[in-house]
């Protein structure tokens, strides 16, 4: 069995590049996939970088050139619900990217055209996994609907209206078009983040502060998770 896992940034792949007993690197598109061993289980870590068509693209190579069998994207996001807040995890059950709009068309915002799925599931078994990763690690978590879109959600308008039209509970960048590629090639995958801000509490402005905080968290769920596999 082989994971894939996907950090947009550097600082939130910092810790687990420290951990894993590299085998060997290759470059791709642009980007450094660290193949080796993590908590016992064969991995390849990659950052993909910000945005969904720079997550879409690291998907596709991982599934294709390391024939990975599952996908877990780990890092931050903002919290959208008011009970959630910086520091805390939300695992999604599915996902949406907000920002797909052919309403023009009578399509539900959303909606990718001629798609024959309005939100991309996470896969059953790994989002179980992922909780008891977090139930043994006591930190507050939530399951739900995160939203993704090529945006930096920073407007408390914006927060209330995915919020209200999506049910989501975290908002990101990269975590839909991993779960659409995912989804297409028929790979099971689970998206893992920690918060880092959140407007709808009055923690929009913590975002420097708390994302030291909420890469140390995403991390240590995701150990606790691969040690349980």
């Amino acid at each position: 069995m082989i994971i894939g896992i996907i950090g947009a940034m550097d600082e939130e792949l910092e810790l687990l590049l420290k951990e894993i007993k590299l085998e060997k690197k290759e470059n791709k598109a642009s980007m450094e996939f660290n193949c080796g061993e993590l908590y016992g289980k064969t991995v390849v870590i990659v950052r993909c970088g910000i945005g969904k068509v720079n997550a879409a693209v690291c998907t596709q190579v991982l599934i294709d050139d390391f024939n990975v069998d599952s996908v877990i994207n780990v890092g931050i996001a903002g919290g959208i619900g008011k009970n959630i807040f910086p520091g805390d995890i939300v695992i999604a059950e599915n996902l949406v990217q907000h920002d797909m709009d052919t309403s023009a068309f009578g399509d539900k915002i959303g909606q990718i055209p001629r798609l024959n799925t309005y939100d991309f599931k996470c896969d059953n078994e790994l989002v179980e996994l992922a909780k008891k990763a977090c139930a043994s690690f006591e930190k507050n978590f939530f399951t739900g609907r995160i939203v993704t879109g090529d945006q930096f959600v920073a407007d408390i308008e914006k927060i209330k209206w995915l919020s209200e039209d999506f049910g989501a509970v975290a908002c990101e960048m990269e975590g839909g078009s991993i779960a659409q590629v995912c989804y297409l090639n028929e790979i099971p995958f689970v998206v893992i983040r920690s918060i880092s801000d959140n407007a709808n509490n009055g923690a929009h402005m913590d975002y420097e502060k708390f994302t030291p905080i909420a890469v140390k968290n995403s991390t240590n769920i995701l150990e606790n998770m691969i040690k349980i596999m």
